[in-house]
């Protein structure tokens, strides 16, 4: 059991790529919390696509005994957090088990949109918070400048913030120190009927659902009858232990200890993350705050390229959905692309990790749709419908108005780019807010529609700033526009994966770009092939695909014109019928790439 003012529960913030993994890295290896030989980079980031990648996808935990210059014994607990938007909702998890942050920014890039989200974050959660500037043996580092802009942009004091060189390990000691010193201690009563909040759970195939914990009050021992406050549901405690990273059993957890415990529980969907977790009998009246649950914003449809692996596909897509709360699915079948599932995300990237987890962990080729948020479709009977799927759009003589989501976008961009990324936005229906300078970037506020920014905003963004603009958003609410249903007929026949919903005054200009598109990437067929853009019943833009011509006069020479008019006429006549019954195949790559939308 440890004292309470010898406990110190941090996480670390920060944008993308500013060094966060690589500071727990040190903190980890300079505490000898973890011998040098099972030392490796990116230590908690346990995915391969993580490593890969060079994310953090889920937060992790880890419990360092670290002994300060004055002599004490601490505890530290360390929560690693994502940088990406996408997962804004493991950060502020996150966020309220702890009680301090240390703000990681990199000394040669300077505050970025991310950083400010993420410690906007931290600030809501009542956070003591550190700041420390990483990556000063690059040549490129100017701390005074970065400190300033801190103070400037954030509002935070950065006279005295923590110089570091996470890969060197220069300032490694000075961070540890100001953890002790000037992170707050957890407060809470040992005495009190237990209070322990639901950080995160996962799946684990010997253990069952793992859980992760953080007492509040009172304490938890092994074989405790313990209660969900939100599902009822009721457990006996198998184990509980603490992650140095490796599990590690314990008997207890006290007030302000971070830990885990299994108690037999079968799905991970079982426990509600942010729940309060208490005990049987003489248990917690009321409950901790809890979360707001993760809402997927884009949806997109998964299937198998093989229509025979479908059911290798769902059991991969169930065996996710257990470890990932914040990933959705249901079953839906298309006339082109035979069964898959619907699926809800946090955002692209969530998708993108999705998408490449089922491909490489299970084996089955993958076909994506087209993106879509959720619009709100109101009926003239007054009900109104959520539509998550374009092809699904009811018959407009019902509909009354559509209504589509809009988020509120913060974009920092260096003074030179400016003019660039305010065209952009304006090109996507964008409606600006506010324009404010931290010394020499700009930092645009902008009301823009989320399907304007689902398929590849952010691409184009980095494409147009060379890189140095950095991004972030979240979701306001929906309201009314004239969208419609635009429908991609080839040789005649829609094809649902790509049907998409477009604002009416960009539809031409959308279907022309589609049709021209696909004409490039759709491989010419015996046959001529219309490529069409359709609203309801009328055409908005056509391609015609050539047909492949073999030469039947060749073995003709001399002779009668006629004979080679009958040979034309004859091929002519098979390619009509062949159009009829002709099917066209569109290859996996002409989904995608059609449907990233170049200028």
């Amino acid at each position: 059991m440890t004292e309470l003012s010898k406990i110190r529960n941090f996480s670390i913030v920060a944008h993308i790529d500013h060094g966060k993994s690589t500071l727990a890295d040190r903190l980890i290896q300079s505490t000898g919390t973890v011998q040098d030989r099972d030392m490796k980079e990116q230590l908690l980031d346990a995915m391969d696509i993580e490593r890969e990648r060079g994310i953090t996808i889920k937060a992790n935990t880890v419990r360092i005994d670290y002994e300060a210059d004055d002599g004490e014994r601490y505890v530290l607990n360390l929560i690693d957090t994502p940088g990406h938007v996408d997962f804004a909702y493991e950060v502020s998890r996150s966020m309220r088990a702890v009680e301090g942050s240390l703000l990681v920014v990199d000394s040669t890039q300077g505050v970025e949109a991310q950083t400010l989200a993420n410690v906007y974050q931290a600030i809501d959660a009542d956070h003591e918070i550190v700041p420390v500037l990483n990556k000063i043996d690059l040549p490129a580092s100017d701390c005074d400048r970065v400190a300033e802009q801190i103070e400037d942009v954030i509002g935070i004091d950065a006279t005295d913030a923590i110089h570091v060189s996470a890969k060197t390990g220069i300032g490694i000691k000075e961070t540890l120190e100001a953890i002790v010193q000037r992170l707050p201690a957890p407060t809470g009563d040992r005495d009190a009927p237990l209070k322990a909040m639901l950080v995160d759970s996962w799946y684990d195939a010997y253990l069952g659902v793992i859980v992760l914990v953080r007492i509040m009050d009172g304490v938890l021992k092994k074989s405790d009858q313990i209660k969900m406050m939100q599902t009822g549901a009721r457990y006996g405690v198998d184990r509980i232990g603490v992650f140095r990273p490796a599990m590690q059993v314990v008997d207890e957890l006290g007030p302000g200890e971070i830990g885990f415990i299994t108690a037999s529980i079968k799905q991970v969907r079982d426990t509600k993350v942010g729940d309060t977790i208490t005990h049987d009998k003489k248990g917690a009246e009321i409950p901790l705050p809890g979360f707001k649950p993760s809402v997927p914003v884009v949806f997109c449809g998964l299937f198998p390229v093989d229509s025979s692996e479908f059911e290798d596909l769902r059991n991969a897509i169930e065996k996710l959905a257990l470890n990932d709360a914040s990933f959705s699915y249901e079953m839906e079948t298309s006339a082109a692309l035979g069964f898959g599932f619907r699926c809800g995300f946090l955002g692209l990237l969530h998708l993108e990790v999705i998408r490449d987890r089922i491909e490489r962990e299970y084996n089955i080729e993958l076909i994506t749709t087209a993106p879509s948020v959720v619009y709100h479709v109101f009926m003239k009977d007054g009900e109104m419908r959520e539509l998550h799927n374009p092809a699904d759009m009811p018959d407009l003589t019902y509909v009354d108005h559509i209504e589509e989501p809009r988020i509120k976008a913060t974009i920092l961009v260096p003074d030179e780019f400016l003019g660039d990324v305010l065209k952009l936005c304006q090109d996507r229906r964008g409606i600006q807010e506010d324009l404010s300078y931290a010394g020499s970037r700009a930092m645009v506020v902008y009301d823009l529609p989320l399907n304007e920014v689902v398929f590849d905003f952010y691409d184009r963004l980095k494409s147009v700033t060379k890189g140095y603009a950095s991004f972030d958003y979240h979701m306001t609410g929906y309201r009314e526009d004239t969208l419609v249903k635009m429908a991609i007929l080839v040789n005649d026949e829609p094809v649902d994966a790509l049907s998409t919903m477009v604002h009416r005054d960009r539809a031409e200009m959308r279907g022309r770009a589609m049709c021209e598109k696909l004409k490039d990437l759709i491989p010419r067929h015996m046959f001529k092939i219309p490529i069409q853009a359709a609203i309801g019943g009328k055409v908005i833009a056509r391609e015609t695909l050539s047909a492949l011509r073999k030469d039947v006069t060749a073995k003709c020479y001399g002779g009668d014109a006629t004979r080679k008019r009958k040979l034309l006429e004859k091929q002519k006549a098979g390619k009509k019928k062949m159009r009829q019954f002709g099917r066209v195949e569109i290859p996996q790559e002409a989904f995608i790439s059609a449907l990233k939308m170049d200028d």
